[in-house]
């Protein structure tokens, strides 16, 4: 599997990734994608809903999901056995166990469907994103004094990223409106777990 550089590459004029974020294409086959997507699409996804709003992504959570309200994070449906193949591959890339992957959220792009800036909630550690589908934009920003430091990547089908350190705790992400169905299945450990 291919692994993204960390580091620009000192010709091409690219601003390196944020410390922490690691990117690897090809973690699973296109067969594969077919079969999990099917199987996505077969999930009472509902939309994600944030203090009485809801979003044009759907989403189902596993394991554990995160109380809005409540500002915590509650038990969930247990992983689906047919997830686990899919975790122990996540956890390939991040290189942890696969049974510290305790949270998952599979999420629905409709085509339009955007995700706003925001950082995971800190209760969740590692994070470790695969991709079905089209393509989309990740977007990353840091605050600086009185400007934003940006960088950007194309994730593509089938691949898989990783949130840690820096890229994880000071930079935010978001994902622009896509223009044709995706899926992503996000795994997360959890801190003190």
């Amino acid at each position: 599997m291919a692994k993204a550089q960390r580091q620009a590459d000192l010709f091409s004029g690219e601003p390196a990734m944020p410390e922490g974020f690691d990117y690897r294409q090809e973690v699973i086959s296109t067969d594969e994608e077919r079969h999990f997507a099917a199987w996505f699409a077969q999930l009472p996804l509902a939309p994600f809903e944030f203090h009485g709003f809801l979003g044009r992504r759907r989403i189902v959570s596993f394991g554990w999901r995160y109380d809005y309200a409540g500002r915590q994070i509650r038990p969930s449906a247990d992983i689906p056995e047919i997830l686990l193949p899919l975790r122990q591959r996540a956890a390939d890339v991040v290189g942890l166990a696969a049974g510290s992957l305790q949270q998952v959220l599979v999420t629905e792009y409709g085509p339009g469907a955007p995700i706003g800036w925001h950082r995971d909630k800190p209760m969740f550690e590692e994070i470790v994103a695969i991709s079905f589908l089209a393509p989309c934009l990740l977007r990353f920003r840091r605050r600086l004094r009185d400007s934003w430091e940006r960088r950007s990547l194309e994730v593509m089908p089938r691949s898989a990223y990783v949130l840690s350190g820096a890229a994880r705790n000071d930079w935010e992400h978001s994902i622009p409106p896509l223009s044709a169905l995706r899926y992503s299945v996000t795994f997360r450990s959890l801190r003190d777990a």
